[in-house]
């Protein structure tokens, strides 16, 4: 069967001639015309959403309906209503008979995308519909047939959320059936300044202006830059600079000013060796970062007051100099990978074995209250500071922190921060 690539590349937008991604798109185009299933996998923001259109396009099933669904959006409350449907009366509000979209997609496509985001018990209706294409609406006990083609997509690594217990091993293998990889746009260089002058072509016809361009720093800078957000971050900057930039060619100077420029760098203890990641997957790595932000600010403020001294008098005073101490020096430390603890110890604290040194005063509760800070807390103070940064906006504030939507919504709601 001949494969013409650039042709599919033409009729669904696709930019770019990476060997990897020609690949991957030749590989979705063979298995198309069959009814297996595609388990579509790639970092947030590199096109994932294209693939699956061009599964159903390619199908039997072009002439049904495609339907698609982010699951992660969904509220857990309703996702088995919204995919299954729901009976009258079946909870509070289901004031009449729903048809979910298995029901509705019958013969046809439907794209699941942040499949990961799925709760438990979802999962066992999605591999019961896999298995024997069937499904029982919410409220019901009658059991319904359906013909669905399943085409899921994910940015979570689903082997670790197997690992976690929050993803079900036999749903991943039936998914699996054929694996298809987005690169990101960092494996892309040859395909990124391809990509802006589309896009800077496309944006100067929307508003009806000349298109931007760069010079040769600018485009260096352009094709060093690691790109934490992909294609959709790259789209977005260019946006930008067609609107707010006077100047038609932009320099690397003022290109450097819509690049982001995170100071996770300095921390490699926190960058996944994978593909040289910056992705925080799961939550505990958020308290990962706000204690080495603390650590930093810490660091910062003893240069403020070096002659500071954490000292006491054998009187219970002040030392000598006189001088109030504002920081009382410590380093912090998780306990125990199990235990949502983290453990802050003073450096003035008196080591068992110092046997000579007088023996300090016993802790009240307070004190030992205050070194200890429990992952709630600085998860809390996390989303509370994000949601500031970006006004409100609940989906900026989930992107800032690399965590779903979805599951902002729940710690909000965990926190009652609404």
């Amino acid at each position: 069967m001949s494969i013409d690539i650039q042709q599919v590349k033409q009729r669904f937008g696709i930019i770019g001639n990476t060997p990897y991604l020609n690949r991957e798109i030749e590989k979705t185009i063979l298995i198309a015309p069959t009814d297996l299933t595609v388990l579509i996998t790639g970092e947030s923001g590199v096109g994932k959403e294209v693939f699956p259109q061009i599964v159903h396009q390619n199908s039997v099933r072009k002439h049904g309906v495609y339907i698609a669904v982010n699951c992660g959006a969904i509220p857990e409350g309703t996702i088995d209503s919204e995919l299954f449907g729901h009976e009258k009366g079946s909870f509070t509000g289901a004031l009449a008979e729903r048809k979910g979209y298995f029901e509705v997609a019958n013969k046809g496509t439907i794209f699941l995308d942040e499949v990961g985001e799925l709760p438990l018990s979802t999962q066992a209706r999605l591999l019961r519909v896999l298995e024997y294409g069937e499904f029982i609406k919410v409220g019901s006990s009658q059991v319904q047939k359906t013909n669905v083609r399943i085409v899921a997509a994910t940015n979570v690594d689903l082997l670790k959320a197997i690992h976690k217990g929050r993803f079900r091993e036999d749903l991943y293998y039936r998914l699996n059936t054929v694996p298809i990889t987005i690169p990101p746009l960092r494996e892309r260089r040859e395909d990124i300044y391809l990509l802006f002058r589309k896009f800077a072509a496309d944006f100067a016809e929307k508003y009806r202006m000349p298109a931007i361009s760069l010079n040769e720093d600018a485009r260096e800078v352009l094709l060093k830059y690691r790109w934490p957000g992909n294609v959709r971050e790259l789209k977005n900057i260019t946006e930008r600079m067609s609107i707010f930039e006077q100047e038609r060619e932009i320099s690397a100077e003022r290109l450097k000013t819509y690049l982001s420029t995170p100071d996770m760098e300095q921390l490699p203890a926190l960058i996944s060796s994978d593909a040289d990641s910056r992705s925080f997957m799961n939550e505990r790595e958020i308290l990962y970062k706000v204690l080495f932000d603390m650590k930093r600010d810490i660091n910062e403020l003893k240069k403020l007051v070096p002659d500071m001294l954490d000292k006491k008098s054998s009187s219970g005073n002040l030392a000598d100099t006189g001088s109030y101490p504002l920081v009382r020096p410590y380093t912090t430390s998780v306990d125990n990978a199990d235990e949502n603890v983290v453990s802050v110890h003073y450096a003035d604290e008196v080591s068992e074995d110092a046997g000579k040194e007088p023996e300090p005063e016993p802790e009240t509760e307070t004190e030992k209250e205050d070194k200890i800070l429990s992952l709630e807390e600085v998860e809390k103070s996390m989303i509370i500071k994000a949601l500031e940064r970006h006004n409100g906006k609940r989906r900026n504030a989930a992107q800032d922190l690399k965590i779903s939507e979805r599951t902002l919504y729940r710690k909000i709601k965990e926190y009652g921060l609404e």
